[in-house]
């Protein structure tokens, strides 16, 4: 039962007045009960209720009055803000501490998550610093310091990671705070690049979209910290690990030496301080010898003849131009960075179309998982081929169908879980939009006529195409659930695989020998002749007995088993733009587009296709005739009553006894 307001304003009274008198010495704690009360009054023991007096009892005084306006509620203080932790007491660590909590950049890319996972991981270790210890760097800071700088080994830029130095003077507490976290910013910056992480994906292609395998700041700090002398090698092994990568850096390589100017050898330059002008070192004389430069600085009328070992303007200008043209900062300091940039053999300045081409695919290869998986399947679309790989060989290689320019097959990594053999296919709201509710409209049997089952539903109208020979999806599909509702399947029109251009799908790819295919990738349980039994009785689904990891890749340059380079079409124009996103070639990702559709020829339907030359690709475009292929200058009809998903497709022929 409630409490009246006017017990509730009672109560409230009492408790205020009870609070007040226990400010003095002698006052009497406030009961519990009534503390209880002034936060809920409903909750008030019936015991402790004063009985309710009336209003005769009380007079004519005790009569309630109009209640008064409530006075406005005093807002509540503001929360103050919580204070800074102290700083750890030990300087060094103090000046770590407090340029993390300086809101500047530290290098330039790096996110505002990376840095705050940097900033956990120094607290983790109260904030002193891993990679200088006593005023040096450490063999670890060392090792990953060479591993940055030569970072275009793995197409990748050493210029964006630069290597803090420390000169030869001691360096106040702040400077080695800047310094080391320049170098785990660096250190971060390559680990996520090197798993991918360095472009934008979307501004590529919206149907760009592998999960990438971007490592943990923080973790990527304990593991590089830790390795001593083999940081360098355990940083490198975030690059990807796969022998198709492996033969373009390889390729890449040669390619560079091949381009290398003449009259610049490499130097291996003896470990020892970095060298600013004016200082004086042993290794010196061996600069000189490196740039073609003369042994001393001649003498004037003022001056006599330089030390052969001073570090002089001359030796810094050769410096400062050795570093422009290998990307490293152009500072004129003999850095750890450019001691080891001078250990390799020069490369070429400028990239060339091939050098580009290698690039950008070697950045593709860090788009898949680092571990593709001991039994996988690769679709690689522009070259219009599949392959199964078991045991880590290749099983099984095959042709496929992939998706137009206008309807792109996706990029990105699945898992196949499931097979549907003699599947229906749900005919795609474009198609039910633009061909079938018009024809509807028309005639109520328009469906039916061409074996489509139409189904009402709530008002809503769908369209299936049961199984069959027609059925646009063949005798069988393979499941990899995916956000893009892509699959791999069979065809009704198997002449398609005959033609060089094979862009013809709305985005699922196509296989050629489906049957084959299943024994590939389906338990040894389900062979292609038990398959083939299942024919024309009804839809059956057949599930893998593990998943089976499926890659949808998109390289347009490879290197083969014999070393040879294989290039493929730019299918969907993505190497241009990532020439643009990577720095290889001039021009906006705003303006760079995908090319057009181009005009498209008919296809002739042939009892046995014949293999055709893959030469340079044409378009094709299909016709429909329910009397066979249209004539060779009759124009397209409309999209095709059966076939296909969003493809117009001649009419199949009869399907053999040997279901082809």
């Amino acid at each position: 039962m409630g409490v009246s307001r006017s017990a509730a304003v009672a109560l409230s009274a009492l408790l205020a007045g009870a609070s007040a008198q226990a400010q003095t010495p002698d006052a009497a704690p406030v009961p519990q009960v009534l503390r209880n009360a002034a936060a809920d009054p409903g909750a008030i023991p019936a015991e402790t209720k004063a009985p309710a007096a009336s209003p005769e009892s009380q007079g004519p005084a005790a009569m309630p009055a109009t209640p008064a306006a409530p006075e406005p509620a005093a807002p509540p203080p503001a929360a103050e803000a919580p204070a800074p932790p102290p700083l750890p007491s030990d300087p060094q660590s103090a000046a770590v501490a407090q340029r993390l909590a300086d809101p500047s950049p530290i290098l330039a890319r790096l996110t505002t998550k990376e840095r705050e996972a940097i900033q956990a991981f120094y607290a983790l270790g109260a904030f002193k610093p891993v990679w200088i210890v006593d005023g040096a760097f450490t063999p670890a800071a060392k090792s990953a310091a060479a591993r940055l700088a030569a970072a275009g080994e793995d197409g990748l830029s050493a210029s964006a990671y630069p290597v803090p130095v420390l000169g030869t003077q001691g360096a106040t507490e702040a400077q080695i705070a800047e310094a080391e976290l320049k170098l785990s910013a660096a250190i971060v910056l390559y680990a996520r690049d090197a798993r991918g992480g360095r472009l934008n994906l979307a501004s590529i292609a919206k149907l760009i979209t592998p999960t990438l395998d971007i490592p943990a700041p923080d973790a990527v700090l304990g593991r590089i910290a830790s390795a001593g002398p083999s940081a360098g090698a355990l940083l490198q092994g975030y690059n990807p690990s796969q022998a198709g990568y492996l033969a373009l850096k390889s390729r890449l390589a040669a390619l560079r030496v091949h381009n290398h100017a003449p009259g610049a050898p490499s130097v291996q330059l003896p470990p020892g301080p970095v060298l600013k002008l004016g200082m004086t070192d042993s290794r010196v004389p061996m600069l000189r010898a490196r740039f073609g430069l003369e042994t001393r600085t001649a003498g004037t009328l003022d001056a006599g003849p330089g030390n052969p070992e001073t570090y002089d303007a001359g030796v810094a200008a050769a410096v400062t131009s050795f570093q422009r043209g290998r990307g490293l900062p152009a500072t004129g300091t003999l850095t750890a960075q450019t001691v080891a940039a001078l250990g390799r053999p020069d490369t070429a300045t400028r990239t060339d179309e091939g050098e580009a081409a290698l690039l950008v695919n070697m950045e593709r290869w860090r788009w898949l998982p680092s571990d593709l998986g001991r039994d996988y399947v690769l679709v690689n679309v522009p070259e219009f081929r599949i392959r199964v790989v078991r045991d880590g060989r290749q099983r099984d290689e095959a042709r496929v169908i992939v998706g137009k320019v206008e309807s792109p097959t996706p990029i990105f990594s699945g898992m196949m879980e499931y097979a549907v053999v003699n599947p229906s296919w749900n005919v795609p709201p474009s198609i039910l939009k633009n061909e079938f509710l018009p024809g509807l409209a028309r005639d109520p049997n328009y469906a039916a006529r061409r074996g489509y089952e139409v189904v009402y539903r709530n008002g809503n109208v769908s369209v299936r195409q049961p199984p069959g020979e027609r059925n646009a999806l063949g005798f069988i599909k393979f499941m990899f659930p995916n956000n893009h509702a892509v699959y791999l399947h069979d065809t009704p029109n198997r002449t398609l695989f005959g033609a060089s251009q094979r862009a013809l799908s709305h985005g699922c790819v196509r296989v050629e020998d489906p049957f084959r295919f299943a024994d590939a990738v389906l338990p040894e349980a389900w062979s292609s002749e038990r398959l083939k039994k299942l024919i024309g009785k009804g839809e059956r689904q057949i599930r893998l007995s593990e998943k089976l990891p499926v890659h949808l890749a998109y390289f347009t340059t490879s290197v083969d088993e014999t070393g040879i380079v294989r290039t493929a079409p730019d299918l969907y124009g993505y190497d241009a733009r990532m020439k643009i996103a990577l720095g290889l070639s001039p021009g906006s990702l705003l303006v760079a587009k995908a090319p057009a559709a181009k005009a498209t020829a008919k296809v002739k339907p042939a009892t046995s296709p014949k293999p055709v030359a893959e030469t340079r690709p044409r378009p094709v475009r299909e016709a429909h005739s329910d009397a066979g292929p249209a004539p060779r200058n009759a124009a397209p009809r409309p999209p095709a009553d059966f076939g296909e998903p969003d493809l117009w497709t001649p009419r199949p022929a009869r399907t053999s006894s040997g279901w082809w």
